[in-house]
């Protein structure tokens, strides 16, 4: 086929001028690998679908229809300060805390419930369109995976949307529980791998590709779920990560291959 000489020469400059690079090897993400920093009992009976510190808090919430809860606990001591079921029967999914209201997420039910951070109560509830997998926080808008390649903003306080972004450098991903981290990116549990993706949220550009594998004996993983559940720890560079049914969870850092 004969090329345009002038629309190769835009093409070429729109390439330059932009952060996509057309394809080219620096659009491949980093590997990270993880270094484990220490460990601390996980409930082997949680199907675990949300993991989020605030202080000093450590929040959790669960899965399956008829069984999903929501809990929170001492950071430090792990001991329990309050636990509350979903109602309805729902399938629970991701949980964030923003300001005073912690939210959660449901798979297909469309709801979302506000609940009281300190007793878990449900304060409010509201409906959205679609699947709920993960939650995070990143300033003024909360970060929304549905089990895509597309992560959805929502506003705090209404829930309301107010934009999204898709993956631009990474294809396949199901971006599942999500983390929004103080340096600005948000990690996500690509499902039903091992992976942990670093997101670039303003352009949707993965900025790492990081290798979860290998933290459970194969013994324990035969009795386990996915990993799933990532929670930065604030004012350090570790994160404690888990997985469904896991019976610890790892404080970790991400270092290079």
């Amino acid at each position: 086929m004969e090329r345009n000489p002038r629309s190769l020469a835009v093409a070429v400059l729109f390439c330059l001028l932009t952060s996509s690079g057309c394809g080219s090897a620096n659009d491949e993400p980093p590997r990270l690998r993880i270094e484990v920093l220490g460990t601390r009992a996980h409930d082997p009976q949680a199907f675990t679908q949300g993991l989020e510190v605030h202080d000093g808090v450590l929040y959790e919430s669960t899965g399956l229809s008829g069984a999903s809860w929501v809990r929170a606990s001492d950071l430090d001591t792990g001991a329990e300060l309050a636990r509350a079921d979903v109602p309805g029967g729902f399938f629970g999914e991701g949980i964030t805390r923003a300001g005073s209201t912690l939210w959660q997420l449901t798979w297909k039910d469309q709801t979302a419930y506000a609940r009281d951070p300190d007793s878990l109560a449900v304060r409010d509830q509201v409906r959205y369109e679609g699947e709920g997998w993960g939650l995070c926080t990143r300033a003024d808008r909360l970060v929304m995976s549905d089990g895509s390649g597309t992560l959805t903003f929502r506003d705090p306080v209404s829930f309301a949307v107010t934009g999204s972004v898709d993956l631009g450098n990474y294809r396949g991903a199901r971006l599942n529980e999500l983390d929004c981290a103080a340096d600005g990116s948000v990690y996500a549990n690509d499902y039903p791998t091992d992976k942990i993706l670093r997101i670039d949220p303003d352009t949707g550009r993965v900025l790492a590709v990081i290798d979860g594998s290998g933290l459970l004996s194969t013994a324990e993983r035969a009795r386990t779920d996915v990993l799933n559940g990532i929670a930065h720890l604030p004012g350090t560079d570790h994160f404690l990560i888990t997985g469904k049914y896991w019976p610890t969870i790892f404080e970790v850092r991400f270092v290079p291959m």
